[in-house]
């Protein structure tokens, strides 16, 4: 497994070793042991499966307040996406810069996001599927969403022509929301 640090602290993208033969192909998804050797401790305790029927489709920025906050782990088992982790620590040397990878089925590339962070996505194909690890459950009273094309934040999705929930759709911007994390105390 090889995982490679992102512009911002502590976002890493893994690739698993992936062994192909005639028959297809094996990797390890996911190995808590492996991932300790990389400094990703969290315990995870649900998984999540999302499907974006259409290219364009964004989701996101989402995250959950403290005390809930979420590390998470994803990975897009059919078509493609672009995963993005914004830096919503106040006092983070990164804070409101974001990153970004692709993750699709071919590359099968992972990326973890640690508490802290707004979570987004785009679907690049139709019909792509996200799998991913959180390590607190949903809560409902935790659970927020930054505006996806708040100007302070300036994402670049890649396009102009997008697909968004109404929840997205009306999402605060960044300067009202009322997040609570400071950098050092995730």
């Amino acid at each position: 497994m090889n995982v490679t640090k992102l512009e911002i602290e502590d976002v890493l993208v893994i690739e698993p070793d992936v062994y192909n033969d005639f028959r297809g192909y094996f990797y390890e998804s996911y190995s808590k042991r492996t991932l300790e050797k990389f400094g990703i401790t969290n315990e995870f305790v649900q998984d999540n499966h999302l499907l974006s029927l259409k290219k364009g489709t964004i989701r996101g920025i989402h995250f959950q307040n403290a005390p809930m906050s979420q590390a998470k782990l994803l990975r897009c088992t059919k078509g493609r996406i672009m995963d993005y982790a914004v830096d919503l620590r106040k006092g983070s040397p990164t804070y409101k810069k974001w990153v970004c990878v692709e993750l699709s089925a071919e590359n099968k590339k992972q990326i973890f996001i640690p508490k802290g962070f707004g979570h987004a996505c785009i679907s690049l194909e139709d019909d792509t599927e996200v799998q991913y690890k959180v390590d607190e459950f949903f809560s409902p009273e935790n659970d927020r969403s930054v505006a996806w094309n708040d100007p302070e934040l300036a994402v670049d999705w890649g396009t102009d022509e997008v697909i968004v929930s109404e929840k997205d759709r009306t999402a605060p911007f960044l300067k009202e929301c009322d997040i609570n994390f400071t950098y050092g105390n995730d």
